[in-house]
């Protein structure tokens, strides 16, 4: 039997891809440990995307001279790119965005309300991001549906044994999932809340946003209907997103934007709508951006998806280990082995904003606040968290650092 070699990440020539190393916070190198709210950018894509903006650019799919044409082929060529990403059965199916919160907002209003009303359940959990709970909720309220939540248990994992008790109180029309939790790294089983969701005859959404930068997303594997994510997530710029679903749905969608290319022919008394995919691409895209999206999903790939998940699966367990030893340091969430690199805590006494306050004074980026999960934290009985989180740069001694970090915090403060 042949044996499978794992080829550890060679992190000291992946951070010489970084310039933010090269920076120092009160003369100590930095240490951003805040890759969930978004990740730093390597040198390959912004020169990518400089290149783009010297040698490429133009605006797509209206000219037919040679720099409108370098521009289409890019712009297009990154929705392969991307669409391969994700498995996508078609790029037709694989929607640019300006982010992860409006691809789901276009899910939201664009299939739910032409779809939802009285007597049927709207389904999202307790782990939820702001952008895959209100836009569900918003449209539920204003549709008649009636709301529902699956409960986390106190390792902030989903509860499913309430699904029958949903299931008897309506007629179940949306399931809406993250696959990684963004404020604990909760890995949730979305094959299994998918299947369940066939089953009742209602659509999955998938809010892939902290899972696609770390771990292989196959939307064909996990039975979903939709698909959301970023690129600023995921070592690519900001302002760029995607949404992947399935073509029957997106075709007996309504448009979400009008206006520009989504637009086929118009006339005074009638307008007809492009195909997809641009259909739902309303006015002039951010071109450059979607080729920066492209450039990261190269980058991270190159070094392998299965490879910076184990990255920072170690890191993450170290990191659990070394909070183990405060005794004074409240942890929230899963072991490591089911959680992705996050991790929130509160040390006793002392406000998030305070404790990430004085770490930014050594140089240590984490964040603080309720990282847009505002349910989960009434759950979990506080008001905020300080959240450390892992990328391809991160290093285990930026974990020492933290550390020793937070125990200044404690003899300053606690």
């Amino acid at each position: 039997m042949a044996m499978t070699v794992q080829t550890p990440l060679d992190t000291e020539r992946v951070r010489a891809d970084f310039a933010y190393l090269e920076e120092l916070v009160n003369g100590k190198p930095m240490a951003y440990l805040d890759s969930a709210v978004s990740t730093q950018k390597p040198r390959q894509v912004l020169d990518e995307m400089r290149h783009f903006y010297e040698h490429r650019y133009s605006n797509v799919h209206r000219s037919v001279y040679r720099l409108a044409e370098r521009a289409t082929e890019g712009y297009e060529g990154a929705r392969r790119t991307i669409a391969s990403f994700v498995n996508a059965p078609s790029e037709k199916e694989l929607i640019f965005t300006r982010s992860s919160t409006e691809a789901l907002n276009l899910v939201a209003y664009a299939w739910g309300f032409d779809n939802l009303g009285p007597g049927d359940v709207v389904v999202v959990t307790e782990l939820e991001h702001h952008s895959n709970f209100v836009p569900w909720q918003f449209v539920a309220q204003r549709k008649g549906a009636t709301f529902r939540h699956i409960p986390i248990d106190d390792l902030g994992e989903l509860q499913l044994d309430v699904l029958d008790e949903i299931a008897a109180s309506g007629n179940v029309k949306v399931v809406a999932n993250n696959l990684v939790s963004n404020s604990l790294g909760t890995i949730n089983p979305v094959e299994q809340l998918a299947e369940w969701a066939h089953e009742q005859g209602a659509i999955m959404v998938v809010d892939a946003t902290q899972a696609a930068p770390h771990r292989p997303i196959d939307v064909q594997a996990l039975g979903c209907d939709f698909l959301a994510f970023s690129s600023h997530k995921l070592c690519g710029p900001s302002g760029s997103g995607a949404l992947w679903g399935k073509r029957e749905l997106l075709e007996a969608m309504s448009p979400f934007n009008l206006g520009g290319e989504m637009i086929r022919s118009v006339s005074l008394e009638h307008t007809t709508f492009n195909e997809l995919p641009y259909k739902f691409e309303a006015g002039t895209p951010a071109i450059a951006e979607a080729v920066g999206f492209a450039a990261a999903v190269d980058y991270i790939s190159a070094i392998g998806l299965e490879t910076i998940e184990r990255h920072e699966h170690e890191l993450v367990a170290y990191a659990l280990d070394r909070l183990a030893e405060l005794d004074w340091v409240d942890v929230y969430g899963p072991p490591a082995d089911r959680r992705a690199g996050i991790v929130s805590f509160n040390v006793e006494g002392v406000h998030p904003h305070d404790v990430a306050q004085i770490l930014d004074w050594d140089g240590i980026a984490v964040r603080a606040g309720h990282h847009c999960t505002q349910p989960l934290m009434k759950r979990l009985g506080v008001a905020a968290t300080t959240r450390a989180s892992f990328y391809v740069y991160s290093i285990a001694e930026e974990i020492d650092r933290l550390i020793e970090g937070l125990h200044k915090v404690k003899k300053a403060l606690g």
